[in-house]
């Protein structure tokens, strides 16, 4: 099988949009490890989301238009492993001749635009993990790792 990136921007900043899976609020996390992380951290089998608290695995964020831009993006190579596979089986068969044609392979969708919105905010536990909240929601949050509130 095979495996695919798909291109989710970030912000000027480095920052990933999320969206909590418990109350469907948005907020971004830094994409990669930041400068002052320590070496012998090890990522977290969870994520709190900074808004509610509430913990989901790290494959669970994704904002509901990053989902259908996923959808779509990956309808191209599907559509071609799913052609290759065709073209493999009826190659073996006695007498069968088969063209590949990927004419009505689906287009690329238009890509995704971060804006640079939201303040970035570091929990006073773990501030090599920042994040950033939309402007007014500045007042408690929880900290990304561990899910400790604080107030920015």
């Amino acid at each position: 099988m095979s495996s695919y990136s798909v291109p989710i921007p970030l912000d000027n900043d480095g920052f990933l949009r999320r969206q909590c899976p418990n109350c469907s609020k948005e907020f971004k996390w830094h994409d990669g490890p930041t400068e002052d992380r320590p070496d012998d951290v090890v990522d977290p089998d969870v994520y709190y989301c900074p808004r509610c608290g509430v913990s989901s695995p790290p494959g669970h964020w994704n904002t509901r238009e990053q989902e259908s831009f996923i959808e779509e993006w990956m309808q191209g190579p599907i559509f071609r492993e799913a052609s290759d596979e065709i073209g493999k089986m009826l190659g073996n068969m006695k007498g069968v001749t088969y063209t590949e044609n990927y004419e009505n392979e689906p287009g690329v969708p238009e890509s995704l635009h971060e804006p640079n919105d939201m303040v970035i905010l570091m929990s006073p536990c773990h501030s090599w993990e920042p994040i950033k909240v939309p402007q007014g929601a500045t007042g408690r949050v929880y900290c990304l790792v561990c899910g400790e509130p604080f107030t920015a």
